[in-house]
């Protein structure tokens, strides 16, 4: 039973200063434009937006932004995804700029997830107003795509904005599952994800994304790396222990790695300065990390051109920058002893997505107020099934900074025309309107919301309604066998019944034969005693009075 603490927390929120987002505070309160808060309208919306992997290629950008003039200054064969969009003012046209991503490193496993979903133009309209700052209102019935859209969102604010945190609330734990489990398989460093509450049990992976499992997580990946810098410093040549903390592991990458690359590239540069300039196999006799590379995909360095290789090599060395950065951020945690001052850390500095659901958000707002945590944006779903005041207190997480609330945005996704929220004492629910969720009021009050359409069928989707379809046709037919099977078996079954049937018959003949046989045989010895015969109309009218016994209270019943 919840009620007690969630009581504390709404007792303690009226006992202190709570300040609602500037841009907030007039829609919260019933009056003012409607649409104050859109992207489209805020003083600090952003002009060009990084859509990440949102766009599969060039030709589903352009089914998205039909009827708008768009310009590319690209050639044609590098129009191909990620694409930066920047919008004009008035929204009349829009330039598109490809760009490539640098090169994460010469592994397999260095290749970043990449987005399968085809986005329709309505979605994309959502995901282009919850990157923006201010309110984004995302109406739908199911099956319109809107958890895809919230996890993009999530996707490229992240990507976006790396500094910036976002708090994911749900109403009920399936749900939020449902969206983390679609949130792990997209490039999100899961480091960086935290699932707090108890329904952490319920998501379909091996890993824990609970406080102390992301805590277990880093201090096991913090070994991982310490010993992969053991064998860059064994490929170097150079001794002393330098792997024994994640600080003495800072020293040597300061003194040892990043020396020797800058004096590769000075070496590059010298040879490109002179007559002979560089050739394509010049980066892959100066490189000084080919030893600590003999285990990735060989051959490191094709040889065909100089800017190719040079490519190659400069993701190999943002390859080992990675390495000591996530040393550097998991330092913390060698310092601190405790697991519960770790779980703090976790939740406070390291997370960047965080979950949970609003019933845990109203139970633990005091603690999380009093470690000091600090988010940029909000993220709600099932919005129309969430009590206004649960909407509420998620968004008072923290302590406003100079009188100040920091939300930059609030993304509220639901749809009103499903069930409202419960509540079972009838005065609260009808006379203090309290089953209308802040989601509703909303869209009463005329917000702008976005309302997605049905989402573009995926090839991969086909073929496995494909192949859906043709299990589920051997699952016809042989259900089709088996009804046979059972038809024929009813058969026998009323062949057996007909014989039992003829065979009761037989039976009933030569029961009525013996009753005639023993009436004569009364009568006979009636007439001989002097008993006169009873009379024909007699035995009717006693037929039909025993019927009535027998039948009359159930044919009154049937009456009635």
């Amino acid at each position: 039973n919840n009620f007690k603490a969630v009581l504390e927390t709404i007792r303690d929120m009226m006992n202190t200063e709570c300040v609602v987002p500037a841009w907030l505070h007039d829609i919260f309160l019933g009056y003012g434009d409607p649409g104050e808060a859109h992207y489209s309208k805020m003083p600090d919306s952003i002009e060009t937006i990084d859509f990440n992997d949102t766009f599969l290629d060039a030709e589903h950008l352009l089914e998205n932004f039909l009827g708008m003039e768009i310009k590319c200054n690209a050639p044609q064969e590098k129009q191909v995804k990620p694409f930066k969009i920047k919008f004009a003012d008035k929204g009349a046209g829009l330039e598109v700029i490809p760009y490539t991503l640098p090169n994460p490193g010469p592994y397999p496993y260095n290749k970043p997830k990449e987005n399968t979903v085809k986005f329709t133009p309505t979605q994309i309209e959502a995901i282009k107003a919850g990157c923006n700052p201010g309110l984004t209102m995302v109406v739908g019935p199911p099956g319109t795509g809107k958890t895809d859209v919230a996890v993009q969102i999530i996707n490229n604010i992240y990507h976006n904005f790396p500094s910036q945190r976002t708090l994911i609330v749900t109403h009920s734990n399936q749900a939020l599952n449902q969206l983390f489990q679609k949130i792990i398989h997209l490039d999100i460093d899961e480091r960086h994800l935290l699932r707090l509450g108890h329904g952490e049990e319920g998501l379909g992976t091996d890993k824990d994304f609970s406080k102390y499992g992301r805590v277990n997580y880093i201090l096991a990946h913090r070994l991982e790396l310490l010993a992969e810098v053991g064998r860059l410093q064994k490929s170097l040549g150079v001794h002393g222990d330098v792997t024994y903390t994640c600080e003495t592991a800072g020293y040597f990458n300061l003194y040892q790695v990043k020396s020797r690359w800058e004096d590769f590239q000075s070496r590059l540069q010298k040879k490109g300065a002179s007559v002979v300039g560089n050739a394509a196999s010049d980066v892959a006799d100066f490189f000084p990390f080919n030893v600590y590379f003999s285990n990735a995909p060989q051959p490191l360095f094709k040889g065909d051109s100089y800017p190719e290789d040079l490519d190659i090599a400069e993701g190999c060395y943002r390859h080992i920058q990675k390495i000591f950065d996530q040393l550097e951020e998991f330092r913390a945690f060698e310092l601190m002893r405790s697991g519960l001052d770790r779980a703090n850390y976790l939740l406070v500095k390291e997370a960047k997505i965080i979950a949970m659901t609003c019933t845990h958000a109203a139970l633990t707002r005091r603690n999380l107020v009093k470690l000091g945590f600090r988010y940029d944006n909000i993220l709600m779903e099932e919005s129309a099934q969430i009590l206004e005041i649960e909407t509420f207190i998620p968004l008072l997480l923290q302590e406003p900074e100079d009188g100040y609330n920091r939300l930059k945005r609030v993304i509220l996704i639901g749809d009103h025309h499903q069930l409202p929220p419960v509540i079972k004492n009838m005065a609260f629910q009808k006379y203090s309107n309290m089953e209308q969720s802040l989601f509703t009021r909303f869209i009463r009050l005329g917000v702008p919301a976005t309302r997605p359409d049905v989402e573009m069928e995926q090839p991969e989707q086909d073929s496995n309604r494909l192949e859906d379809a043709e299990e589920s046709t051997d699952k016809n037919e042989e259900s089709t066998d088996n009804n046979k099977e059972s038809l024929d078996k009813n058969e026998e079954s009323s062949k057996s019944l007909d014989e039992v049937e003829i065979s009761n018959e037989t039976v009933g003949e030569e029961k009525d034969r013996e009753e005639e046989k023993t009436s004569e045989h009364v009568e006979e010895t009636n007439e001989g005693a002097g008993i006169p015969k009873m009379s024909e109309d007699v035995e009717m009218e006693e037929k039909d009075a025993s019927d009535e016994d027998d039948f009359g209270p159930s044919i009154e019943m049937m009456k009635s």
